[in-house]
C-alpha cells in the first residue's frame, strides 16, 4: 500500500479554510489567512525563511489582491507604465510582498491572532481590525483593507500599528525610483530586496 507524504496533506488541510471561505466574509478570509500565518509561525525554525515562504505563497496569492497593492503603491504613475512592465512589476511585486511576511514572521512564542471587528469605509472596502496578541508584549494592531474583487473579499493594503498604511509609506519611495531609471529600475530593486530578504 502507499503512503502518501503527510506535509502536502497537511497544507492542504491548511489551505482548505481559506479557500472554502475566499468568498464569504472579510474577517473571514482573514481568520483564515491567519491560521495558516500562524502554522508558518509555529514551524519556522525548521521551515526557515525560504520554506516560509513557500508556504505563505498559495495563502497570500489567495486572501491578497496583489495586482491592486502592486497598481495602489505605485500611483497615478502606474498608467504611464508599458502593460509587460506593469506584469514584471506585480510580479516583483508579489515576490516581495511574501517575502516580507515571511521574514517577519519568523518564530512562535505563544502567538494568537484575534479579530476585534470589522468596520465599512465609504467607498464600500471593508476594513478589518485585529491583533497580533503576544504573551509578554502588548498585542500589536494589524488592521487589513478589504475590496470585493470577483466576488472575493480579497486585502488591498495592511495598516500596520493599527494606522500606518503600508502601500502609501512607499509610494513616494516607488515614486523616486521610477523616475530615476522607470520600470526597470523599480522592479530591480524590489527583486534585490526580495533575495535580500530570503537570504536570511
Amino acid at each position: 500500500m502507499t503512503t502518501l507524504p503527510r506535509r502536502p496533506l497537511l497544507l492542504a488541510a491548511a489551505l482548505a479554510p481559506l479557500a472554502a471561505r475566499a468568498q464569504g466574509s472579510p474577517a473571514g478570509v482573514i481568520e483564515a489567512f491567519h491560521a495558516v500565518l500562524l502554522d508558518v509561525m509555529k514551524n519556522a525554525q525548521r521551515l526557515g525563511v525560504r520554506g516560509r515562504d513557500q508556504r505563505l505563497r498559495p495563502a497570500m496569492e489567495q486572501a491578497f489582491d496583489l495586482p491592486a497593492m502592486t497598481r495602489i503603491s505605485i500611483g497615478p504613475a502606474w498608467t504611464q507604465i508599458a502593460p509587460a512592465d506593469q506584469q514584471a512589476l506585480v510580479r516583483a511585486f508579489s515576490d516581495w510582498s511574501i517575502a516580507t511576511f515571511a521574514h517577519r514572521f519568523d518564530g512562535y512564542g505563544g502567538e494568537s491572532f484575534r479579530v476585534q471587528g470589522e468596520n465599512t469605509l465609504q467607498n464600500g472596502d471593508r476594513l478589518v481590525l485585529t491583533q497580533l496578541v503576544r504573551t509578554r508584549e502588548e498585542p500589536v494592531a494589524l488592521n487589513y483593507r478589504m475590496r470585493d474583487s470577483g466576488g472575493a473579499w480579497r486585502v488591498v493594503d495592511v495598516y500596520l500599528s493599527g494606522t500606518v498604511s503600508e502601500l502609501a509609506s512607499r509610494r513616494a519611495e516607488f515614486t523616486g525610483l521610477l523616475r530615476e531609471g522607470g520600470a526597470a529600475r523599480l522592479e530591480g530593486e524590489l527583486r534585490r530586496r526580495t533575495a535580500t530578504l530570503l537570504a536570511g
